[in-house]
């Protein structure tokens, strides 16, 4: 479901999926070939919410944002695996979130990282590019391994494809109501915002 909030339009780009039972709602982009899936909640309610081209948002993510303090950015390329809570943090391109992750207000995840599934983000964290990140709470442990490299490198390729795959079964790609229509939006930061 793709929901108008205080007249704010979810603005959605070309060739994304987003299953018919997640909620994509208020301040949100999504970029081009993205797929949002089963149960996924992107609630831009009360600050904003940028989602890249390429990323894949999976079963039962939750993703928000802090009022007037903190908005999410997803970088291209990223994949946020199965139960994942981000809140008000910034993951930069090619990163792997694994499963049952939760990434909290002001965490920043440098570009091409692998976060361990089960990790804790604290708030204000931030994780250099290229390293492994685990733990309860998280710390940066390395730098990534080739075959980590390459780990997150092939998930959200896989997931472009399976988009698409779901769309040659009949699925339609998502579109947004918003064409035509200026609706508000929340203040953008240009020091976060680099898509």
């Amino acid at each position: 479901m793709i929901q108008i909030f205080q007249g704010m339009v979810p603005k959605i780009g070309q060739k994304v999926l987003i299953t018919p039972d997640a909620t994509v709602l208020g301040d949100v982009s999504v970029g081009d070939d993205t797929g949002i899936w089963f149960q996924c909640v992107i609630r831009g309610d009360v600050n904003w919410i940028e989602i890249g081209s390429r990323v894949n948002i999976q079963d039962k993510c939750c993703l928000h944002v802090t009022n007037g303090e903190w908005p999410l950015l997803i970088e291209d390329e990223v994949s946020v695996a199965h139960n994942v809570m981000l809140h008000g943090c910034t993951i930069r391109k090619g990163t792997l979130v694994g499963m049952s992750c939760t990434i909290m207000d002001g965490a920043e995840i440098g570009e091409g990282c692998l976060v361990a599934a089960g990790s804790l983000i604290k708030e204000g964290f931030k994780a250099p590019p290229h390293t492994l990140i685990a733990g309860w709470p998280a710390v940066v442990k390395r730098e990534l391994n080739q075959t980590q490299i390459e780990l997150t490198k092939n998930i959200w390729q896989r997931y472009v494809k399976y988009k698409d795959l779901y769309v040659e079964e009949g699925w339609e790609y998502s579109t947004s109501n918003a064409a035509g229509h200026d609706s508000p939006q929340f203040p953008r930061n240009q020091s976060i915002l680099r898509l």
